[in-house]
């Protein structure tokens, strides 16, 4: 059996911009001292999901320049790799995107989302290009909220090029009226937790879903398994680390592989 560890940061929504960088910096300590080989956040997360209602400053590249170099030298420190949900400009247009670092601090690459939510058009410029990532023994690729919800073609393509976990940073709060689940998949709840176990189920591989904590949260941070059950989630609306040893033999990536159309 080969394990690796993985840590899911279920953080607040950060106040400010400095106040995101300072809760990464000490989420990734924390794994690091729980010998997580590899830490992820939510989307969006530094400098905060520019979502509807949240007063999140006004882009600014030199305050993401300097975000990412602290949290680069933070994971060297820690001696873990990070996938921090953040935001870039390419070609003077701002991008949804997550910044994958090293163990030893140096930057692995970003990975920009692709399939925009259409109330992000108005902000954001879609990506245009999918990656995998190595990180040791693991190798990962992500789809980025809607992505992942809604495509399951984006999982199918992280799968199909060695992916034994497909990484779902997202940002999801409650809506007023809304139901408020206790239990992951609920049959009362939206479809969103649903689409993660049929994620693993289809591609054989493992998935983990990674959203901040809110009161009423409609989603949590979880673990999937490759054959669509569920590993382990976080209470809903507790802030704090999820982290699991993810048995990377189960992820053998049959299915996916099996698909003739993609």
């Amino acid at each position: 059996m080969s394990t690796y560890r993985i840590a899911l940061a279920n953080l607040p929504f950060p106040a400010t911009a400095d106040q995101s960088v300072a809760l990464a910096v000490d989420a990734i300590g924390q794994a690091g001292r729980e010998r997580a080989g590899l830490i992820c956040f939510p989307e969006g997360y530094v400098p905060g999901y520019r979502a509807p209602g949240k007063a999140v400053a006004p882009p600014n590249p030199a305050f993401l320049d300097r975000a990412w170099a602290a949290v680069a030298a933070a994971a060297a420190v820690a001696d873990l790799a990070v996938v921090l949900g953040t935001e870039r400009f390419v070609n003077g247009a701002l991008r949804i995107s997550t910044l994958v670092v090293n163990r030893d601090g140096t930057i692995a690459g970003m990975h920009d989302k692709l399939q925009l939510d259409p109330s992000e058009e108005p902000l954001f410029a879609a990506g245009d290009e999918r990656r995998v990532f190595q990180a040791g023994a693991l190798t990962f690729g992500l789809a980025i909220c809607h992505e992942g919800w809604r495509y399951p073609e984006t999982a199918r393509w992280a799968a199909r090029r060695g992916a034994q976990v497909v990484l779902v940073p997202h940002f999801h709060e409650a809506e007023p009226g809304s139901y408020r689940p206790t239990t992951f998949a609920d049959p009362a709840n939206t479809f969103h937790e649903k689409a993660l176990l049929c994620r693993a189920a289809e591609n054989t591989v493992w998935v983990a879903g990674v959203n901040v904590a809110s009161a009423g949260s409609p989603t949590t941070s979880a673990f999937v398994r490759p054959d669509g059950t569920l590993h382990s989630f976080q209470p809903y609306g507790e802030a704090g680390l999820l982290i699991e040893d993810l048995d990377l033999s189960l992820a053998t990536g049959l299915l996916a592989s099996r698909c003739r159309t993609y």
